[in-house]
């Protein structure tokens, strides 16, 4: 029974170490491969000083031999952690038939013993009895290893919210800037699983806050988007991500791993903006775009805004700082969803030029396009309000015909992915999206009209009517207790401060003398004047006993 107790008390709210789910078993195997790459990478460092330091020939040739198993297992560990990482479709919701949403997998870490290095550390510091503190000391360890499984759920938030608050006590009770207590923290980056390790409470710090923004992704991709509430939920989700890298990005710089420096952070928080507004686009059109010119032209715009957004996340992505580092199928997924937006845009406008009852509303027309075209310099066609049935029916047909172009564009791009043809839903909206557009172009075309291929149609101007926004970390709403509280008030009993030895006075009051000093502040109080021979210094802290 006391086993079954204590496996009881370290499962804490919010952690599931037996996780037995898709996304559990995904983020175990990755845990695996973050090991073995890690082993493969001090073979090959250790392979690599024998070659160097070795003059014996035979010797070097059979090191060199090592050398390009051990390279060719590590290109292998590093190619199944990548398509771990493009496994995207595990994190979806289950009733989902939307546009997948690209998550993060959380940093993995390995375990850490504090208790000596803490006891030692309140003995030689606080001059107290490092083992009265075994309970604090085993909380917090329990703690940092329930924050490694959290659920994907806003109890997983809690958890790891909750640990990230109580380092700031730890820091500051037990890590001084002058010294190190020997404690190093292991984190494995989050994309390619190079291990990392640092002394600095900055990175422990970091890599939990890097796992907050995961887990906000994780959460929104898997929001059920076929109702208000669940794209809600996904916006919100993706805001609080995007503002979590950015609040990283600027308050831990020199991140020694590159899943946490500033240009991968900047890329990533723009990832979930474009995703939360891809977001806002689904909520606009869920159940139907609603009939008229304006309603039309306003899902253009969004489409156009959404298209903007990835298409500079598909510039960050394919730059020469990232373009080695992050996975192929998240830059294919990016192009490919710039590119099938920028195609609604066009279809939803074509669908508001030839299909829309008001659309031979001469002031209407006049109003809506002199914001519809973001540069209409370039365009062969004419681009001022369209008054003729003849001039709506032309630009509209060009507008088809760009958005099929565009359409072919993102499904050849999504073909030439391996893991993207994995996604069956993925393949099927931008089919069927392809296809209504094919066949809207082929009703309207009675015989081949080659005049539309010599014509360019102008870039439809990006809008919202929802105006995405980052959402820092709320760290006041998961308050914690400090653990060590019974150290003392940490404004005073903290690293910062040296302390000698306490020691025990008796004071004895005469009926008409003081007791030789004067005090000031709450307890402890602080010796603000002495007499002389009295047995107190100034700058001591009292304690009735």
């Amino acid at each position: 029974m006391n086993g079954v107790a204590d496996i009881k008390r370290k499962v804490r709210k919010g952690s599931d170490p037996l996780l037995q789910t898709a996304r559990g078993k995904l983020q175990s195997r990755r845990s695996k491969l973050n090991d073995q790459i890690n082993k493969e990478l001090r073979m090959r460092a250790g392979a690599e000083n024998l070659y160097r330091a070795t003059g014996n020939k035979k010797l070097k040739e059979t090191v060199a031999l090592e050398l390009s198993f051990v390279n060719s297992n590590l290109q292998l560990l590093k190619e199944e952690l990548s398509d771990l990482n493009s496994s995207v479709q595990i994190y979806q919701s289950n009733n989902a038939q939307n546009v997948p949403m690209i998550p993060l997998g959380l940093k993995e870490t390995q375990e850490v013993d504090l208790s000596i290095p803490l006891k030692d550390y309140i003995s030689e510091h606080y001059s107290e009895e490092g083992e009265k503190f075994q309970f604090e000391i085993q909380e917090l360890m329990d703690m940092r290893q329930a924050m490694r499984t959290p659920q994907r759920s806003p109890l997983g938030l809690e958890l790891l919210y909750q640990y990230y608050n109580q380092l700031y006590f730890i820091e500051k009770r037990f890590f001084p800037t002058d010294r190190s207590l020997g404690i190093y923290f292991h984190w494995y980056d989050s994309l390619t699983g190079v291990p990392t390790a640092q002394k600095t409470m900055g990175f422990e710090k970091g890599s939990v806050l890097f796992n907050i923004a995961a887990l906000y992704t994780q959460i929104g991709a898997r929001s059920d988007r076929s109702k208000v509430e669940g794209i809600d939920s996904a916006i919100c989700n993706f805001e609080q991500a995007a503002g979590t890298f950015v609040y990283l990005r600027d308050r831990f710089s020199h991140a020694p791993s590159m899943d946490m420096q500033p240009h991968t952070l900047t890329m990533l928080g723009h990832l979930m903006l474009a995703q939360a507004q891809e977001c806002v686009f689904e909520k606009q059109t869920l159940g139907g775009v609603q009939d008229g010119l304006q309603n039309c032209l306003e899902v253009a715009h969004e489409a156009a805004q959404v298209s903007k957004l990835y298409n500079e996340t598909h510039k960050m992505m394919s730059s020469t700082q990232l373009k080695d580092y992050v996975p192929f199928s998240w830059i294919s997924m990016v192009l490919v969803k710039s590119q099938h937006y920028r195609a609604l845009s066009h279809y939803y406008t074509a669908v508001g030029l030839l299909d829309q009852k008001d659309s031979n509303n001469v002031e209407l027309l006049a109003g809506l396009f002199s914001e519809l075209y973001l540069d209409s310099s370039s365009s062969t066609l004419t681009t001022h309000s369209p008054t003729k049935e003849e001039e709506r029916t032309t630009l509209g047909k060009a507008h088809l015909r760009e958005a099929m172009i565009m359409h072919e564009d993102s499904m050849r791009v999504h073909t030439l992915c391996k893991q993207l043809r994995k996604i069956d839903t993925f393949q099927e909206i931008l089919k069927q999206a392809h296809d209504r557009s094919l066949s809207r172009f082929a009703d309207l075309e009675e015989e081949d009209d080659f005049s539309l291929d010599l014509q360019t149609v102008p870039v439809v101007k990006h809008s919202t009517k929802q105006a995405i926004k980052t959402i820092p970390p709320d760290f006041a709403k998961h308050k914690v207790r400090d653990l060590f509280e019974k150290l003392g008030p940490i404004a005073i009993f903290s690293a910062k401060n040296h302390w000698s030895a306490p020691r025990t006075l008796e004071l004895t009051k005469n009926t008409n003398e003081g007791y030789g000093f004067s005090v000031r502040g709450d307890s402890p109080v602080i010796i603000a004047a002495v007499e002389d021979g009295s047995i107190c210094e100034v700058g001591d802290f009292a304690i009735a006993c």
